[in-house]
């Protein structure tokens, strides 16, 4: 930020020396020789108009005060110092905006400051600039637009607000049943059902045969299936903001015979050769 004055002083005394200093400083230092400023003040001054900037990088709000030009001349080394000076206010940005958003929903970001701002403002998307050069930032909340947001002034970019993170909430969609192994089932087999669902934030998962409650779980597992775990399975997936049932998958046991390989040869052997 660039601070200016103009200033005067007796012509019949020459000018020795011109500094910056805080305002309220008793011992009206140079403000070079603080450690909180060095390598972040800088003086531009033009001695014929009389002119003076102070130039001020990296700005924190603890910079915020009012700053004096001081000028100092010989003989007797007279001392000057203008008042009451300018007054510096240090406006952090900030990004006002909920955490969760329900997909769909209409949100605006607001990139607020106490200061009266007309510079266009830019936004960053996990720290991308987006198109976008407004004081508000609508989204339309797809989920792609979970994201860390910040805001900065134009021509302040190396200023930006804290970024404030952005989560997409949905209810469950895609809600699926998978048997593993696939194929023929036979009794004695064993078999896992595992239900998928695409939900934010994850899904609390239900399973049922029919109509008749199982258990909660991404699983369902039978083990030693029998004939009559036969029959149509399907699960649930429910959050806060909804719930979706899966399409029926149908489970279907074979009997397994009880005979072996060799007894059923000595069967068909019995029958043929009597």
């Amino acid at each position: 930020v660039n601070m200016s004055c103009s200033y005067t002083y007796p012509q019949q005394y020459t000018l020795i020396n011109t500094f910056w200093i805080k305002r309220l400083d008793g011992d009206k230092i140079n403000l070079k020789a603080y450690p909180e400023y060095k390598d972040r003040v800088e003086y531009i001054e033009d001695r014929k108009r009389q002119t003076a900037i102070l130039r001020l990088h990296n700005i924190t709000e603890n910079d915020e005060r009012a700053y004096c030009f001081r000028l100092v001349t010989n003989p007797e080394g007279q001392k000057w110092f203008g008042q009451p000076g300018i007054q510096l206010k240090v406006s952090a940005l900030q990004v006002k905006a909920p955490q969760l958003v329900l997909e769909k929903q209409t949100v605006g970001l607001t990139c607020e400051t106490t200061c009266n701002l007309t510079d266009a403002f830019i936004w960053y998307k996990n720290g991308e600039a987006l198109k976008i050069h407004s004081k508000t930032l609508q989204l339309q909340s797809e989920r792609s637009d979970s994201g860390r947001y910040s805001c900065a002034v134009r021509g302040h970019e190396h200023l930006p607000s804290p970024a404030v993170s952005i989560t997409v909430v949905y209810p469950p969609q895609s809600t699926s049943v998978s048997i593993s192994p696939s194929g023929e089932i036979v009794e004695r087999d064993s078999v896992t059902l595992s239900c998928s669902s695409d939900s934010n934030p994850p899904a609390e998962i239900s399973w049922f045969k029919e109509d008749t409650f199982l258990k909660y779980g991404d699983t369902y597992s039978i083990t030693d299936i029998k004939s009559e775990d036969s029959g149509n399975y399907y699960c649930s997936a429910r959050n806060k903001h909804g719930s979706q049932a899966s399409a029926a998958v149908t489970v279907n046991v074979m009997c397994k015979s009880a005979l072996t390989f060799d007894q059923i040869w000595l069967i068909i052997c019995s029958i043929i050769y009597p």
